[in-house]
Protein backbone atom coordinates (compact mmCIF):
# COMPACT_ATOMS: atom_id res chain seq x y z
CA UNK A 1 0.00 0.00 0.00
CA UNK A 2 0.73 3.46 -0.73
CA UNK A 3 1.70 6.06 2.19
CA UNK A 4 1.19 9.13 2.66
CA UNK A 5 4.24 10.92 1.40
CA UNK A 6 3.03 9.11 -1.96
CA UNK A 7 -0.76 10.57 -2.12
CA UNK A 8 0.13 13.74 -0.07
CA UNK A 9 3.54 14.22 -2.47
CA UNK A 10 1.19 13.78 -5.84
CA UNK A 11 -1.57 16.17 -4.73
CA UNK A 12 1.04 18.84 -3.47
CA UNK A 13 2.52 19.37 -7.01
CA UNK A 14 -1.43 20.41 -7.77
CA UNK A 15 -2.25 24.34 -8.64
CA UNK A 16 -5.22 24.00 -5.46
CA UNK A 17 -2.20 23.01 -2.95
CA UNK A 18 0.06 25.34 -3.99
CA UNK A 19 -2.15 28.47 -3.83
CA UNK A 20 -3.02 27.28 -0.30
CA UNK A 21 -0.52 26.31 1.21
CA UNK A 22 1.27 29.85 -0.56
CA UNK A 23 -1.62 31.44 0.62
CA UNK A 24 -1.78 30.83 4.40
CA UNK A 25 2.20 31.44 4.43
CA UNK A 26 2.13 35.07 3.01
CA UNK A 27 -0.76 35.52 5.32
CA UNK A 28 1.43 34.67 8.33
CA UNK A 29 4.63 36.71 6.96
CA UNK A 30 1.82 39.53 6.83
CA UNK A 31 1.67 39.44 10.28
CA UNK A 32 -1.93 37.45 10.23
CA UNK A 33 -2.52 35.54 12.90
CA UNK A 34 -3.25 31.69 11.06
CA UNK A 35 -3.95 28.39 13.08
CA UNK A 36 -2.48 26.17 13.60
CA UNK A 37 1.21 26.77 14.16
CA UNK A 38 2.90 26.89 10.65
CA UNK A 39 4.83 23.13 11.89
CA UNK A 40 1.22 21.39 12.89
CA UNK A 41 -0.51 21.91 9.77
CA UNK A 42 -0.42 18.49 8.62
CA UNK A 43 -0.80 16.61 12.01
CA UNK A 44 -4.10 14.69 10.67
CA UNK A 45 -1.18 12.72 8.38
CA UNK A 46 1.92 12.79 10.94
CA UNK A 47 -0.30 10.79 13.43
CA UNK A 48 -2.45 8.73 10.89
CA UNK A 49 0.02 6.55 9.25
CA UNK A 50 -1.87 5.25 6.07
CA UNK A 51 -1.41 1.36 7.05
CA UNK A 52 -2.85 2.05 10.33
CA UNK A 53 -6.12 3.81 8.79
CA UNK A 54 -9.22 2.75 9.95
CA UNK A 55 -11.35 5.70 10.34
CA UNK A 56 -11.88 8.98 9.14
CA UNK A 57 -14.03 11.70 10.69
CA UNK A 58 -14.09 14.87 8.24
CA UNK A 59 -14.12 18.24 10.34
CA UNK A 60 -14.99 21.83 8.41
CA UNK A 61 -12.15 23.68 9.35
CA UNK A 62 -9.48 24.45 12.45
CA UNK A 63 -10.86 26.25 15.51
CA UNK A 64 -9.93 30.05 15.40
CA UNK A 65 -9.40 30.12 18.86
CA UNK A 66 -5.85 31.06 20.48
CA UNK A 67 -4.14 28.15 21.72
CA UNK A 68 -6.99 26.12 19.98
CA UNK A 69 -5.69 24.31 16.45
CA UNK A 70 -3.54 21.34 16.54
CA UNK A 71 -3.70 20.32 12.75
CA UNK A 72 -6.44 17.34 13.82
CA UNK A 73 -10.37 18.09 13.39
CA UNK A 74 -12.51 18.51 17.07
CA UNK A 75 -8.99 18.46 18.90
CA UNK A 76 -7.04 20.60 20.94
CA UNK A 77 -4.06 20.91 22.67
CA UNK A 78 -4.14 19.37 26.73
CA UNK A 79 -4.46 22.78 28.82
CA UNK A 80 -7.41 24.23 26.40
CA UNK A 81 -10.75 24.14 27.33
CA UNK A 82 -12.62 21.78 25.73
CA UNK A 83 -14.58 23.13 23.07
CA UNK A 84 -18.76 22.43 22.91
CA UNK A 85 -18.57 20.30 19.87
CA UNK A 86 -16.28 17.58 21.37
CA UNK A 87 -18.23 18.14 24.84
CA UNK A 88 -20.91 16.51 23.22
CA UNK A 89 -19.29 13.68 21.17
CA UNK A 90 -17.72 12.54 24.71
CA UNK A 91 -21.30 13.03 26.08
CA UNK A 92 -22.41 10.73 22.56
CA UNK A 93 -19.53 8.62 23.55
CA UNK A 94 -20.47 8.54 27.15
CA UNK A 95 -24.13 6.79 25.73
CA UNK A 96 -22.61 4.83 22.96
CA UNK A 97 -19.50 2.82 24.49
CA UNK A 98 -19.75 0.97 27.94
CA UNK A 99 -17.45 1.90 30.16
CA UNK A 100 -16.25 5.54 28.66
CA UNK A 101 -15.29 7.90 31.20
CA UNK A 102 -15.07 12.08 30.20
CA UNK A 103 -11.60 13.23 30.50
CA UNK A 104 -11.10 16.81 31.50
CA UNK A 105 -8.80 17.73 28.38
CA UNK A 106 -9.67 17.60 24.58
CA UNK A 107 -6.16 15.67 23.24
CA UNK A 108 -7.66 13.07 20.15
CA UNK A 109 -4.07 12.16 19.83
CA UNK A 110 -4.63 8.89 21.17
CA UNK A 111 -7.11 8.31 18.53
CA UNK A 112 -5.41 9.27 16.07
CA UNK A 113 -2.10 7.44 16.66
CA UNK A 114 -4.92 4.13 16.87
CA UNK A 115 -5.66 5.15 12.91
CA UNK A 116 -8.35 7.63 13.14
CA UNK A 117 -7.63 9.90 10.60
CA UNK A 118 -9.19 13.36 12.49
CA UNK A 119 -9.14 15.56 9.23
CA UNK A 120 -10.50 19.12 8.06
CA UNK A 121 -11.91 19.92 5.37
CA UNK A 122 -9.65 23.32 5.63
CA UNK A 123 -6.23 23.18 7.16
CA UNK A 124 -5.79 26.73 8.30
CA UNK A 125 -8.06 29.77 9.52
CA UNK A 126 -6.99 32.85 10.85
CA UNK A 127 -7.46 34.10 14.48
CA UNK A 128 -11.05 34.57 15.42
CA UNK A 129 -12.14 34.19 11.71
CA UNK A 130 -13.77 30.83 11.04
CA UNK A 131 -13.91 29.20 7.86
CA UNK A 132 -11.43 32.48 6.48
CA UNK A 133 -9.37 30.14 4.24
CA UNK A 134 -12.14 28.69 2.60
CA UNK A 135 -12.03 27.98 -1.34
CA UNK A 136 -8.24 29.28 -1.31
CA UNK A 137 -7.51 25.30 -2.34
CA UNK A 138 -7.39 23.23 0.41
CA UNK A 139 -10.73 21.87 -0.31
CA UNK A 140 -9.37 20.47 -3.57
CA UNK A 141 -6.24 18.72 -1.69
CA UNK A 142 -8.80 16.97 0.97
CA UNK A 143 -11.36 16.21 -1.76
CA UNK A 144 -7.76 14.12 -3.00
CA UNK A 145 -6.75 12.75 -0.23
CA UNK A 146 -10.14 11.35 0.24
CA UNK A 147 -10.48 10.13 -3.04
CA UNK A 148 -6.81 8.49 -2.92
CA UNK A 149 -7.98 6.91 0.59
CA UNK A 150 -11.35 5.31 -1.01
CA UNK A 151 -9.68 3.90 -4.03
CA UNK A 152 -6.39 2.39 -1.90
CA UNK A 153 -7.91 1.48 1.22
CA UNK A 154 -10.84 -1.58 2.26
CA UNK A 155 -13.17 -1.42 4.88
CA UNK A 156 -12.42 2.14 6.48
CA UNK A 157 -15.02 3.65 8.46
CA UNK A 158 -15.99 7.19 7.59
CA UNK A 159 -18.06 9.44 10.35
CA UNK A 160 -19.91 12.16 8.04
CA UNK A 161 -21.25 15.01 10.97
CA UNK A 162 -23.55 17.70 9.07
CA UNK A 163 -24.09 18.28 5.64
CA UNK A 164 -20.72 19.58 4.32
CA UNK A 165 -18.88 16.55 5.91
CA UNK A 166 -21.62 14.73 3.75
CA UNK A 167 -21.14 16.58 1.11
CA UNK A 168 -17.40 16.27 1.10
CA UNK A 169 -17.87 12.42 1.35
CA UNK A 170 -20.08 11.80 -1.75
CA UNK A 171 -17.24 10.63 -3.39
CA UNK A 172 -16.83 7.56 -0.78
CA UNK A 173 -18.04 3.92 -2.33
CA UNK A 174 -20.33 2.92 0.07
CA UNK A 175 -19.88 -0.66 -0.93
CA UNK A 176 -15.84 -0.96 0.25
CA UNK A 177 -16.38 1.19 3.29
CA UNK A 178 -19.01 1.89 6.09
CA UNK A 179 -20.17 5.44 5.50
CA UNK A 180 -22.17 6.99 8.88
CA UNK A 181 -24.06 9.87 8.67
CA UNK A 182 -25.66 12.01 11.48
CA UNK A 183 -25.89 15.93 12.03
CA UNK A 184 -23.04 17.69 13.09
CA UNK A 185 -22.07 17.71 17.25
CA UNK A 186 -22.37 21.37 16.89
CA UNK A 187 -24.91 22.80 19.97
CA UNK A 188 -26.41 24.00 17.14
CA UNK A 189 -27.53 20.82 15.65
CA UNK A 190 -26.44 18.25 18.03
CA UNK A 191 -29.52 17.08 19.66
CA UNK A 192 -31.29 16.70 16.07
CA UNK A 193 -29.34 13.94 15.26
CA UNK A 194 -26.08 13.52 17.02
CA UNK A 195 -26.84 12.29 19.94
CA UNK A 196 -28.22 8.90 19.83
CA UNK A 197 -26.04 7.99 15.94
CA UNK A 198 -24.01 5.44 17.97
CA UNK A 199 -21.19 5.61 15.68
CA UNK A 200 -18.13 4.76 17.47
CA UNK A 201 -19.75 1.76 18.15
CA UNK A 202 -21.04 1.27 14.62
CA UNK A 203 -17.43 1.47 13.65
CA UNK A 204 -15.84 -0.76 16.33
CA UNK A 205 -18.41 -3.68 15.28
CA UNK A 206 -17.56 -2.97 11.77
CA UNK A 207 -13.55 -3.16 11.89
CA UNK A 208 -14.54 -6.56 14.25
CA UNK A 209 -16.30 -8.15 11.26
CA UNK A 210 -13.81 -7.04 8.95
CA UNK A 211 -10.69 -8.72 10.79
CA UNK A 212 -9.44 -5.87 12.46
CA UNK A 213 -8.94 -4.33 16.12
CA UNK A 214 -11.53 -1.95 17.01
CA UNK A 215 -10.33 1.65 18.62
CA UNK A 216 -10.45 2.03 22.02
CA UNK A 217 -12.29 5.59 22.58
CA UNK A 218 -11.28 5.94 25.64
CA UNK A 219 -8.71 8.80 26.39
CA UNK A 220 -6.41 9.25 29.66
CA UNK A 221 -8.44 11.01 32.02
CA UNK A 222 -5.96 12.93 32.87
CA UNK A 223 -2.63 14.88 30.96
CA UNK A 224 -0.57 17.36 32.64
CA UNK A 225 0.77 17.92 28.83
CA UNK A 226 0.72 17.25 25.38
CA UNK A 227 4.07 15.54 25.84
CA UNK A 228 2.49 12.83 27.70
CA UNK A 229 1.31 11.67 24.47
Amino acid sequence: MADWSQIIGNLKHTEAFVHANNYQLQRRNSGAVVFPPKDDVFNAFKYTPLDKLKVVILGQDPYPGVGQAMGLAFSVHTKIPVPRSLVNIYKELASDIPGFQIPDHGNLIPWARQGVLLLNACLTVEEGKPLSHQKIGWEQFTDGVIKAINDKCENLVFMLWGNPAQQKGACIDANKHLVLKCAHPSPLSASRGFFGCHHFSKANQYLIEHHKKPIDWQLPLHLDGDEQL
